[in-house]
């Protein structure tokens, strides 16, 4: 490697190994790139540093890490807004064309652990939040084939659950709380809505149990996506596939419309209801009913139903 600058060029050999461990300053100080933040452009030498804490992004929807396909998905940079494909981000995209080499290390500050050289291998967006628990935004996930060390086994959250997907669709138990939006913004308190939503479905749930009905709910990973979809509720026995609100404003109940066509599209259901906590108003019910779908909701220790045909 040669360092850019007056006078004669030295030349610089890589010679940190797979594994080994190196303060960030020292790093920095022999072969250049900046001091913060996650990605490390060297002017002096044709080196991308890239760095990663997986512990700490996974509580803000950032799933670095190694993935079933071999490859390290590692999210760009950019705290606030859509992320675009500028200054590191495209450090790390245009790497080749600019003949520098992808350096990734673990940990972000302090001692930090080489990985290896990668390269870039393609990218893709997923949905994230901004810093400070701020809306959902855009994140760039870039995925980096290893070019001097072995692929690893899968070790985020993520990672782990799509290694154990069979298929596109597995079926849940009802009492595993994940939600899609865990996977999103894993660091996040759910609002009151959401908790009446969960203790909704649990109570729903109960009341077809003590029925002899067995319910479930389904994983979704569409091809192409990296993060999964949940359904709430499955009746089998009824072909009964359920979106539940924690409450019945207009918004809430087009959200749900929405879920259950884009659930449905990966199974293969009867009947389709949403869920709610107390009695829909009559225009939201002609809205649900003109799309062959029914409201459930609690009526003293039973629940109606819009249909009546569709509950024990």
């Amino acid at each position: 490697m040669t360092e850019v600058g007056s006078g004669a060029p030295q030349v610089f050999e890589w010679d940190l190994q797979p594994g080994q461990v190196i303060e960030r300053k020292l790093l920095h100080a022999k072969y250049g790139g900046r001091t913060q933040g996650g990605i490390g452009p060297s002017a002096r030498t044709p080196n991308v540093m890239i760095f990663t804490d997986p512990i700490a992004g996974e509580k803000h929807g950032y799933y670095d890490g190694w993935m079933p396909d071999g490859l390290f998905h590692y999210s760009g940079e950019g705290q606030y807004g859509d992320q675009r494909m500028l200054s590191g981000n495209a450090s790390i995209l245009n790497h080749k064309a600019e003949g520098r080499a992808l350096r990734v290390f673990q940990g972000a500050r302090g001692k930090v652990t080489y990985l290896g050289e990668f390269e870039a291998d393609g990218w893709y967006e997923a949905d994230a939040p901004e810093t400070g628990d701020g809306p959902l935004r855009k994140v760039i996930v870039f995925k980096l084939r290893p070019v001097d060390a072995p692929a690893q086994e899968p070790g985020t959250r993520l990672g782990r659950l799509l290694a154990s997907q069979v298929g596109t669709v597995t079926q849940v138990d009802i009492e595993q709380h994940e939600t899609e939006k865990s996977f999103v913004d894993p660091n996040r308190e759910p609002y009151e809505a959401e908790r009446r939503e969960g203790k909704l479905v649990l109570q729903f749930s109960d009341f077809l149990r003590a029925r002899g009905y067995q319910v479930s709910r389904h994983r979704i990973l569409p091809p192409g996506e990296s993060r999964p979809l949940l359904t709430d509720l499955y009746v089998p026995g009824l072909g009964l596939l359920i979106e539940a609100k924690g409450s019945v404003t207009r918004e809430n109940v087009r959200m749900a419309i929405g879920q259950l066509a884009d659930y449905s599209r990966f199974l293969n259901v009867e009947h389709r209801a949403i869920l709610v906590p107390s009695e829909p108003r009559k225009d939201l019910v002609e809205l649900v009913t003109s799309l062959g779908e029914a409201f459930i909701w609690p009526q003293g220790k039973s629940f109606h139903c819009t249909e009546p045909e569709l509950l024990p």
